[in-house]
């Protein structure tokens, strides 16, 4: 029996992560985190990782589990959330996977391009040639060598730009061939419900914005502090997290705490609009669309079949 996989999914700051222990209760589920920086351990509280507590009530999968100074990414989550889903199901166990990163969902559902890991050199190298030439430039260069795979992405989507400059200088095979090669499978035939929350936007702010003020409150200073005596270099995910660029601002004395706190919010907030629009459009079969907030819903009204 193929046990289904449930997917509790949405913008950020909405609730998630408490609806996902109830429901992995009622299910006697385990949890699997779906949150590109959660999974790093040099941040907790400015990832807002369930607590210690929570994790004690319910098995909790890929948390805080990758050092800083690594680079996580999409291949490796759906690697290693396909063998946990896969263990789970031998022993007849569901699978909760709860978080907003959409584009990790929908590869492990639907696959991903199978391209090489790309060694650390190379993406310091796309980060200095960046630097130095200017996006326009960079864009230039990389239309000589791939201009099919730059139609697919906006010219301003630096992270897509460099991913195509450092595919072609490492395999020496343009980003657009690999695409067109055989896309490496994570799950056979998955099953699957997904639970995806979208409340109204402004609200949503209005939670980014609280939330924000309470990390600072529970020591998110003190936090990228101690990120920060790591020193890592600036181009990895970590140091790029929301909160840690605006709080070495302010611990710099660049600006004020205050200026500090609204920064960190319109990045956030700006994330949540990505996500709301990246959410609104997906291709991936919908279970259950909410429009309200997960701790605003009686989950018996979960559909579980």
């Amino acid at each position: 029996m193929i046990l289904p996989i449930y997917f509790i999914v949405g913008p950020t700051a909405i609730g998630k992560s408490s609806l996902a222990i109830k429901v992995a209760k009622k299910l006697n589920g385990q949890i699997i985190n779906v949150d590109s920086m959660q999974v790093y351990e040099n941040l907790n509280i400015l990832t807002a990782r369930p607590s210690e507590q929570e994790m004690k009530e319910i098995k909790h999968h890929l948390y805080g589990h990758i050092k800083g100074s690594e680079r996580y990414n999409v291949a490796r989550w759906c690697e290693e959330t396909s063998v946990i889903i896969k263990n789970c199901s031998k022993n007849n166990i569901p699978t909760v996977v709860v978080g907003g990163t959409g584009l990790y969902v929908d590869k492990l559902i639907n696959g991903l391009v199978d391209i090489p890991s790309i060694p650390e050199n190379y993406k310091k190298q796309s980060e200095e040639l960046l630097l130095n030439k200017g996006i326009k430039k960079f864009y230039n260069i990389v239309s000589e060598f791939d201009s099919e795979a730059l139609k697919k992405i906006n010219p301003n989507d630096l992270n897509r730009l460099k991913r195509i400059w450092e595919v072609f200088m490492y395999t020496k095979i343009p980003m657009s061939n690999w695409i067109k090669n055989k896309t490496k499978k994570f799950l056979d035939n998955p099953k699957y419900l997904l639970y995806l929350f979208l409340p109204d936007r402004e609200k949503n702010y209005e939670r980014v914005n609280k939330r924000f003020v309470k990390m600072i409150d529970n020591g998110a200073v003190e936090e990228v502090k101690q990120l920060l005596k790591l020193n890592f270099n600036k181009s990895l995910p970590v140091m790029r997290a929301h909160g840690v660029p605006e709080i070495s601002l302010y611990l710099d004395k660049k600006i004020v705490l205050e200026e500090c706190i609204n920064k960190g919010q319109q990045v956030t907030r700006n994330y949540v609009k990505r996500q709301h629009t990246w959410w609104s459009s997906t291709n991936l079969r919908i279970h259950q669309q909410i429009k309200h907030f997960p701790d605003e819903i009686d989950i018996n009204s979960m559909k579980f079949n």
